[in-house]
């Protein structure tokens, strides 16, 4: 089953990421902070030896967790997390939908997706590893201050290897 999910995963990841990028178009930015959630979420992974199946959703969760942004923006005016929530998961069905992932897997996807500002719902691992990079990503772009960062290390970083990153990146 491991070899089966590893193999689908090597298949379909640079098809997302290819689908991410043509999505968010010109938006740079947008795509340069999915790639960076992307690289530390599969960091971490791999230091928290995550199995395979959770690898799977992580990695398809991280590259589109934000592709929602869009919409919330054309529809609620806003980019907030809330928002990004609502909107999030109708997009990322559609960018998912030729790959035929099996039905758990796509809708793991979505519930990520649609809950990843949603930090009293983290529910696993694929989770927790979701929450922890997009926030170092977040901390680097928005130039958090040091408090904050160790305020959210004691709240939010559950894994070593998220710790690791975070204090390795940020010092905190």
């Amino acid at each position: 089953m491991n070899d089966e999910i590893t193999k689908r995963l090597a298949r379909a990841e640079p098809k997302v990421l290819a689908e991410m990028i043509r999505y968010d178009g010109d938006d740079a930015r947008r795509i340069a902070h999915a790639m960076k959630v992307w690289g530390y979420a599969t960091a971490i992974a791999e230091l928290e030896r995550l199995e395979a199946a959770e690898r799977e959703t992580l990695c398809y969760a991280a590259i589109l967790h934000d592709i929602g942004i869009h919409n919330a923006e054309r529809i609620h005016g806003s980019s907030a997390g809330s928002f990004q929530e609502l909107e999030g998961p109708p997009v990322a069905r559609e960018l998912l939908a030729p790959l035929e992932l099996p039905e758990a897997v796509l809708e793991r996807v979505l519930f990520l997706i649609g809950n990843h500002h949603s930090y009293g719902k983290v529910d696993g691992a694929d989770f927790r590893i979701l929450v922890e990079a997009d926030f170092i990503v977040n901390a680097q772009e928005d130039a958090l201050p040091i408090a904050a960062i160790q305020a959210a290390r004691q709240a939010i970083f559950r894994t070593a290897g998220g710790r690791a990153v975070l204090e390795r990146l940020l010092g905190a």
